[in-house]
């Protein structure tokens, strides 16, 4: 794991809110991510993660608080624009076209990135841009020897690592991955975990997990949430001690394996 940098976050949100009538879903949670880190947000079901990383995709809007995308304000930018600008995220449910190949499912995610309103008179397939960046993509998640296999016959485990293909299909320097490790077992969340250091190396990346271990083994920074409010947002040595975390979260028996670990 690297260690925090002096260098300008990606991506910072700054007391960040989501109301759902009385119900602050977030409450003024703040968080930086930079590239070359992995930056974990944990807590319980309903403390808000999700919430969270729909605000800083767009998929929803943000009740109060601020965005900045490389050092530029883009609190009030829809979904669209974000992720032509760079921001990427996936989702608990894993969201591909079964009945097409990897290579196709990268090909259509970064087409729609592409935008060539010059060229309707020419076949999207022929668009040797898109072809390129999903290539470069399964490449980038360790598939490129299945690019030819349909989607919906993969394993599940492949079926989440095309997900993040898909994703980096669009080329994005910020990467908000939501539960990715789900439904995994011990084989592939290690090559999930590997894919993700590797891809930290150019990316900022927000990951929102369950796996305690998981998050432990590849986080550089881990914010805990409950109800919707950050307890603590430190380096993972330090949150593994963290009385507060203890208690609310992780529990003592988790805790204390955690310190050994």
């Amino acid at each position: 794991m690297t260690t925090a940098t002096n260098a300008a976050p990606l991506m910072q949100a700054t007391s960040l809110s989501r109301h759902f009538g009385g119900l602050a879903a977030v409450d003024q949670v703040s968080v930086v991510l930079q590239a070359g880190e992995v930056h974990a947000v944990i807590g319980t079901n309903g403390a808000g993660k999700s919430t969270l990383i729909n605000m800083l995709s767009g998929e929803i809007e943000a009740s109060g608080g601020a965005i900045m995308l490389r050092g530029a304000d883009i609190t009030g930018w829809s979904q669209a624009r974000r992720a032509r600008a760079g921001v990427g995220r996936t989702y608990q449910r894993t969201t591909i076209f079964p009945k097409f190949s990897l290579l196709e499912n990268c090909r259509l995610a970064a087409q729609a990135a592409v935008q060539r309103p010059w060229s309707l008179w020419q076949a999207a397939t022929s668009c040797r841009q898109s072809l390129d960046r999903a290539w470069e993509a399964l490449e980038a998640a360790g598939l490129q020897e299945s690019a030819h296999k349909i989607a919906g016959a993969i394993s599940h485990g492949q079926q989440r690592q095309l997900e993040i293909a898909m994703c980096l299909a669009t080329s994005p320097a910020v990467l908000l991955l939501d539960e990715p490790l789900a439904g995994m077992g011990a084989e592939e969340t290690d090559r999930m975990l590997s894919m993700l250091e590797r891809l930290k190396q150019a990316h900022a990346i927000l990951l929102v997990e369950h796996d305690m271990d998981a998050v432990f083994r590849v986080a550089d920074r881990i914010t805990v949430m409950v109800n919707g409010q950050v307890i603590a947002s430190d380096l993972p040595d330090n949150i593994r001690t963290s009385a507060a975390v203890k208690t609310a979260y992780l529990g003592e028996s988790h805790a204390e394996k955690a310190s050994h670990a």
